[in-house]
């Protein structure tokens, strides 16, 4: 057995037993459903340091792009698939999350005042059929630690994870398919994240024996969010200072009970003002790979 962490790894036939359980949830009742109840949990409560020109004054997944806050074209992106249920897993400045939503019927509709009688008349309304849930999980709280103080709003269903500061074109019915079909715990959308120099083939050597452009296909795996989880990925959560990526991925993975969608389309994360400038052109230009609506 494997420990890690000071936490023990799961005996072969359990973990096979505990695939087969989780399979059987994904197939029945609430677990697995996509009629717009499952729930989607959006990570928007890091302080964004490495784009602090605009984060110093608001959370980096409301740092705007086209107009609209990186994590409104999240939503819209998972709702185009028909999930409406959202959880916002807030933290630093998550007051202005709160108050963009408290005022989203206001700032997307026409309007008429009357200021004699402080009467309001819409003249067109525009919202959106979603429920949005957005919880104050601690300033400093990491990643697992979020995750996990969000467990009573959940529920024991399956439900879908991602980051507050990325966008991307992975076909998310595709994802779900994928993961009902393994029964493992949890599922990971991996991206290859493409370096951006030439390529050097060298034998052991010294001698080169390819020297040549980058291609699409170099370049490591990396987690790029949009995941799905299974209730069960509680137990592996554990208190504020927890970080999802590190012990809890890695106990999964230990157990068997990660596995990796790969998605070779676009993804693109918002960490720097260069990558937000490249959103912004991709927006402007009329033909943003993640806009499905």
């Amino acid at each position: 057995m494997t420990e890690q962490s000071g936490k023990t790894a799961l005996p072969p036939e359990k973990a096979r037993i505990r695939r087969e359980r989780t399979r059987e949830m994904c197939d029945v009742g609430g677990a697995g459903r996509k009629d717009g109840r499952m729930k989607v949990l959006i990570l928007a409560g890091g302080y964004g340091t490495r784009i602090s020109e605009e984060s110093q004054y608001k959370p980096k997944p409301m740092i705007e792009i086209g107009g609209k806050p990186i994590l409104w074209h999240i939503m819209k992106y998972y709702s185009s698939f028909g999930y409406r249920d959202f959880i916002i897993l807030g933290g630093y400045k998550q007051y202005v999350i709160k108050e963009f939503f408290a005022d989203y019927f206001l700032h997307n509709s026409d309007v008429s005042f009357n200021l004699e009688t402080n009467e309001m008349k819409v003249l067109d309304g525009h919202s959106e059929n979603w429920t949005v849930t957005i919880v104050d999980t601690g300033l400093d709280t990491m990643t697992g630690g979020r995750v996990k103080r969000v467990k009573k709003y959940v529920g024991d269903e399956t439900f879908m994870l991602t980051y507050g500061d990325g966008v991307s074109n992975v076909d998310l019915d595709a994802l779900l398919a994928f993961h009902r079909s393994h029964g493992r715990i949890a599922t990971d959308t991996m991206i290859r994240f493409a370096q951006q120099k030439g390529v050097i083939d060298c034998a052991p050597d010294g001698r080169v024996r390819q020297f040549r452009e980058k291609n699409r296909r170099d370049g490591d795996l990396i987690n790029g969010g949009f995941m799905v989880f299974e209730p069960a990925i509680f137990d592996y959560l554990d208190g504020d200072s927890c970080v999802l990526e590190q012990e809890p991925m890695q106990r999964l993975a230990d157990e068997g009970q990660l596995m990796g969608y790969l998605h070779e389309g676009f993804w693109q994360c918002m960490d720097t003002q260069r990558e937000k400038k490249k959103l912004e052109a991709l927006w402007a230009s009329g033909n943003a790979p993640w806009k499905r609506w």
